[in-house]
């Protein structure tokens, strides 16, 4: 069954409401490896509740109010075994909050037929908003390939843009090493897929290794982002937001490579020689 635009353009979300506490917030940090020198007072205020200026790291605004895989409902017409990850990206509209409760509001932004073959882009938004003030916290967007659903006579675009990399060499390089029970640890903050789990699973999807999440991976990049020009400050982050290259596994090296031009910091992730994260961009408050 082909997708049907008008059907999957206006996918009728429900609005979600989540509940959440500071362990889960500390449970987050923890799987993004933040917590490796437990002497650190800078990263301590993300995994310990009693630290001054305990906070919620900005990245975890992607794992709040999440839909699940509604691509699988077989009404919506997408080819689930066949969708990718492509792109994700956060507005911070205020800091998140330690603990409470949140109200997400998902929607279908648009959807682009690339053509019969070439697969279909899905972009996603989504409305993050504190229930007991109402205040807005977030907003996200994702893109989500559809590489088996391209060519049902939808719009050709317009796309959205990419972020470009400055032709220079990098200003900073910053290194986190992963942990090799990374994926373990992080699948508790709402993703259960056994593709992060199982060496069954992932060796059936042609991997030699359960392979990290590619929001461990976001999340990553976004503390080095934090280290370098934001001195460690949730706070002093704005935007944040980049495209997915090629997986991970638990217990590499991601090193990433940073631009600042004024406020815009741009920035891509490497395992080795390998680009994991690319066209990655970070927009400061000062």
């Amino acid at each position: 069954m082909p997708i049907d635009y008008d059907k999957l353009k206006n996918w009728p979300f429900k609005p979600i409401e989540q509940s959440y506490t500071t362990r889960d917030t500390i449970l987050y940090a923890l799987g993004l490896g933040v917590g490796t020198d437990p002497l650190n007072a800078a990263t301590l205020r993300f995994t310990f509740e009693e630290q001054p200026g305990f906070a919620a790291l900005p990245f975890m605004a992607a794992v709040l109010g999440t839909p699940g895989f509604w691509l699988r409902d077989p009404e919506s017409g997408v080819d689930w075994t066949k969708v990718l990850h492509g792109e994700q990206g956060i507005e911070l509209h205020a800091p998140i909050p330690t603990e409470g409760t949140i109200i997400a509001q998902n929607r279908v932004a648009e959807i682009i037929d690339k053509g019969a073959d070439k697969g279909a882009l899905l972009y996603i938004e989504r409305e993050i908003t504190d229930k007991a003030t109402g205040t807005r916290i977030a907003t996200t967007t994702s893109t989500t390939f559809a590489r088996g659903d391209g060519g049902f006579d939808g719009p050709s675009g317009p796309l959205k843009p990419v972020h470009q990399i400055p032709d220079r060499n990098p200003e900073i390089t910053h290194s986190i090493e992963t942990l090799p029970q990374a994926a373990l640890i992080y699948r508790l903050s709402g993703d259960p897929n056994p593709l992060h789990a199982s060496p069954e699973v992932a060796a059936k999807a042609g991997f030699k290794a359960p392979i990290l999440h590619g929001l461990c991976s976001f999340g990553v990049a976004g503390r080095s982002v934090l280290d370098t020009y934001c001195d460690g400050d949730p706070a002093r982050l704005k935007r944040f937001g980049l495209r997915f290259s090629a997986p991970v596994f638990p217990g590499e090296t991601i090193t990433t490579q940073l631009w600042r031009d004024d406020n815009i910091v741009s920035f891509r992730s490497m395992v080795g020689d390998r680009t994991v994260l690319n066209n990655g961009y970070a927009e400061l408050t000062s």
